[in-house]
């Protein structure tokens, strides 16, 4: 039996922390009693996490866990190794925006055996132009430093294998701040066999976005600084 671990970071996602905990644990219970449902609060200064621990009263395949905040990228890794560490034979990482649809995730699921990794790519983003720029900017940046044109690098939908995990995540820096950015370049180079797969993705259905033009320039800042660090350390 395949024991599949969905982890969904979040933070200040009171709004929409309950519709998404119930549309995704309805996917849980499908795939099998023994697969876990994760949701890491990143720090939130509003209610999620109270209502995640009470949510998680009355429905057993949810694990909510707290931590102080230290953004997106790093609560996907502190994910990604709480799963491994707990025996997921696959990892399914999405967001706790509403933004993708949980009705996807099963033609990813179905095809796990022929794949080691999965990821979902946007064919139409529907959050703004800031956000499309940026992925474009992104798309040319891993080309000209990894020689990598990738459909989509930082979707939040993908499905990856234990065994492929257990050798990548442990190169991604603890405090990285875009960990499936990473993932994504380490699977390509690692010539693993994967696909991107088109989904859904819808514009934010409730709340406020912690990500503006302001943090978005700062974490590119940083994040070109270590993409020429990992490009020597892949290159090894």
């Amino acid at each position: 039996m395949d024991k599949l671990y969905i982890v969904i970071p979040a933070y200040n996602e009171e709004e929409n922390i309950e519709t998404v905990v119930r549309e995704w644990y309805n996917i849980i219970v499908k795939v099998n009693g023994q697969s876990r449902i994760v949701i890491i609060d990143d720090g939130s200064k509003d209610s999620t996490y109270l209502k995640l621990k009470n949510l998680q009263k009355d429905l057993p395949q949810l694990t909510a866990i707290t931590k102080s905040n230290s953004g997106h990228g790093a609560t996907v890794l502190y994910g990604y190794h709480y799963a491994l560490d707990h025996g997921a034979d696959y990892i399914f990482q999405t967001d706790s925006d509403r933004q993708t649809v949980a009705g996807d995730f099963f033609q990813f699921w179905e095809a796990r055996e022929q794949y080691e990794a999965q990821i979902g790519y946007r064919k139409k983003r529907k959050d703004g132009n800031n956000r499309v720029f940026v992925s474009k900017i992104l798309r040319l940046t891993l080309f000209l430093y990894f020689g990598l044109w990738i459909t989509d690098a930082n979707t939040p939908f993908r499905l990856v294998n234990r065994n492929i995990m257990d050798k990548l995540i442990p190169q991604i820096p603890a405090d990285y701040n875009l960990t499936n950015v990473l993932l994504t370049v380490l699977l390509e180079k690692s010539k693993v066999k994967m696909r991107y797969l088109q989904i859904t993705f819808r514009p934010r259905q409730g709340g406020v976005s912690s990500i503006n033009m302001k943090s978005i320039f700062k974490i590119g800042k940083k994040a070109i600084g270590d993409f020429i660090i990992l490009r020597k350390a892949i290159k090894k």
